[in-house]
């Protein structure tokens, strides 16, 4: 098998990669939760391409009432290997999108993508759309170049990533597609010269805080409770007291410690001269996996106890999102060091290490299956101007070609 001769026809398929990644990243695959139509007409156009390569894969429907279609989809296909059919190496992509934000801060349309200067602008191209492609042309490369390894190789394409895969991955995993032997690359996060390979989480949670007062006049507070006032204090309070009280360093993860940040802002009067008596905010949470989630909701309970008695206000909490951080992939997996050497191949010194963002390697981890999460990105994702460059289309499909070829 001459390595070279496939890695050359990977690069001859630059154009078709291209033109494939505009298509689909001008069908809009917009989370639900974030006001989307969800990810089922990308869905059905990765289908399509599907067909017409001739490869097979199948189709696992998760029902969803949050969209038209009342039914969210996911894509599995799976190459056979020659010995170990048992076991599989997986590539993970996700098809859902972030909404677009501020269309103003974006220099095109940001669902009508364009080339320029080596690069390919429009929403989701980076944030999944480049492990989608990259992936599908691995798929390719192995039909084409008739590589099968010893192990099975399988590749999802999954719903829902962006709002925790309830319809997505966790949906894959009760079906028990994944098996205790299997190992995964997801896609999903990397550094702008291919060096970083992620084997850690945090622990990711999203809370969501009622503040809740009286409403008056605001020529009259005396009469009311101001709700945005006091939450203001009390979010920044438990800001600053989260980050003092769990301040641990830890230099396996970028950055290195806990955050917790005030992000989402709920509207509360339509009017400048009323009192709110409700105020809601969110607060975004990755914290080390050293910490416990009971004791960060013993200080959350202990602050807002305080400003319940101090204000005569109500607050309650939920956590929209709670993903615990699992025990990181082992550095001496096979994944991990296949990887690496790929990756060194290139002449780049690789580094393992963890991050705050979550994947659906977190997911893989936490039911025992070893994951790295690569890719060669400049990190634009959830951004205005998101883009992908087109060279590392060719070279991420390279280096997971090669990976794939160390289980031969």
């Amino acid at each position: 098998m001459d390595i070279q001769n496939i890695m050359d026809s990977i690069e001859k398929k630059r154009s078709r990669m291209v033109e494939d990644i505009v298509k689909m990243s001008s069908i809009p695959s917009i989370n639900p939760k974030f006001n989307g139509t969800g990810e089922y007409e990308r869905m059905k156009w990765l289908m399509g391409v599907l067909d017409d390569y001739s490869i097979a894969y199948e189709v696992y429907e998760v029902e969803d009432e949050s969209v038209k279609e009342q039914k969210r989809l996911n894509i599995v296909v799976r190459l056979e290997g020659s010995e170990k059919t048992d076991d599989t190496l997986w590539f993970v992509s996700h098809m859902d999108t972030v909404a677009a934000g501020d269309i103003g801060a974006w220099n095109s349309d940001p669902f009508n993508p364009i080339i320029k200067s080596g690069k390919i602008y429009g929403r989701g191209v980076e944030d999944n759309g480049q492990a989608v492609i990259c992936s599908l042309y691995t798929c390719l490369a192995m039909r084409e170049n008739n590589i099968r390894p010893k192990c099975n190789v399988g590749f999802v394409f999954a719903s829902d990533e962006e709002t925790g895969s309830e319809f997505g991955l966790k949906a894959l995993i009760k079906k028990g597609i994944f098996k205790p032997n299997d190992e995964a690359i997801v896609p999903d996060a990397g550094c702008h010269d291919g060096s970083f390979i992620e084997i850690a989480e945090k622990s990711m949670y999203w809370v969501k805080f009622t503040v809740s007062g009286k409403e008056a006049h605001a020529s009259m507070p005396h009469l009311g409770i101001n709700a945005s006032s006091i939450a203001s204090h009390f979010a920044v309070e438990l800001e600053d007291l989260l980050k003092s009280m769990f301040s641990l360093k830890d230099d396996l993860f970028d950055p290195p410690y806990s955050t917790f940040e005030i992000t989402q802002k709920y509207a509360n009067v339509e009017s400048p001269n009323v009192l709110p008596g409700k105020d809601v905010f969110v607060m975004d949470m990755r914290v080390l996996p050293q910490f416990k989630f009971d004791d960060i909701v013993t200080e959350i309970d202990k602050l807002a106890g305080k400003y319940e008695y101090k204000y005569k206000v109500k607050i309650a909490y939920e956590f929209t999102q709670k993903v615990v951080a699992p025990k990181p992939t082992p550095k001496d997996s096979k994944i991990v060091s296949r990887i690496y050497e790929s990756i060194s191949e290139l002449g780049i010194k690789p580094r393992v290490g963890g991050i705050g963002g979550g994947t659906c390697a977190a997911l893989l981890r936490d039911i025992g299956i070893p994951a790295v999460v690569w890719s060669t990105l400049d990190e634009l994702a959830h951004q205005p101007n998101e883009y992908a460059v087109i060279d590392n289309l060719i070279r991420d499909t390279q280096v997971f070609i090669s990976t794939v070829l160390k289980y031969m």
